[in-house]
């Protein structure tokens, strides 16, 4: 206030502060523009999408490794997921070999029909071209061959294949001699064809 010719004039000339300076510390005196939401509500939809991707991504690979999981050797094959198939290549296996290596003198015959039926490619030519010594060495020594086998174990089996590892004892008789047993190792694979197993291949172990 100013005096002037005795009276008192009120000046307007007074410092208003600048209107940033009137907002409050920490905020912005500016508004956002209309239809634009704020900062502090678009983090949570940013954040919803990257985790989305994510989950994505992630399902992607777990399905992926699913199918491989599924296509493994393992998985595939049944000796570890089919205990009836399983059973059952084991039995028509045992039964072919108990057949095909046991034999008499007066029933040579028998045991060579068996081979027939029961074996297969390989398994049967080589049985063929062996057993005519056999069977002639059964009828010069009276010789009995008895087989039994003591374990069959499925080591793979797929749909009409099985590879096997069979252990078996055989007895030997002579006639007049005292029967002596010795223990036989053998690898064998194994075709399903028509409804039943054949042997295809054999080796000593």
């Amino acid at each position: 206030m100013r005096e002037r010719g005795g009276t008192a004039v009120v000046s307007t000339d007074v410092d208003t502060p600048d209107t940033e300076e009137l907002a409050e510390p920490g905020t912005d005196a500016r508004e956002d523009p209309p239809g634009q939401p704020e900062p502090g509500r678009r983090w949570p939809r940013a954040v919803a999408a990257v985790l989305t991707a994510a989950l994505l991504v992630t399902g992607g690979a777990l399905f992926v490794e699913g199918g491989q999981l599924r296509d493994t050797p393992a998985t595939s094959n049944h000796a570890l997921t089919d205990r009836e198939a399983t059973t059952r290549v084991a039995g028509d296996v045992s039964n072919a070999l108990g057949k095909v290596f046991s034999y008499s003198p007066q029933a040579t015959a028998v045991t060579k029909e068996s081979a027939r039926k029961l074996l297969a490619g390989k398994a049967l030519q080589q049985y063929a071209a062996l057993f005519g010594q056999v069977e002639k060495q059964a009828a010069d020594q009276k010789l009995t061959l008895t087989t039994h086998v003591v374990r069959a174990g499925v080591t793979r089996l797929t749909d009409d294949s099985a590879h096997l590892l069979v252990f078996l004892d055989q007895v030997y008789e002579r006639e007049g001699r005292r029967a002596t047993t010795a223990a036989a190792q053998l690898s064998v694979t194994a075709r399903l064809r028509d409804g039943q197993w054949t042997v295809v291949e054999i080796t000593a172990r």
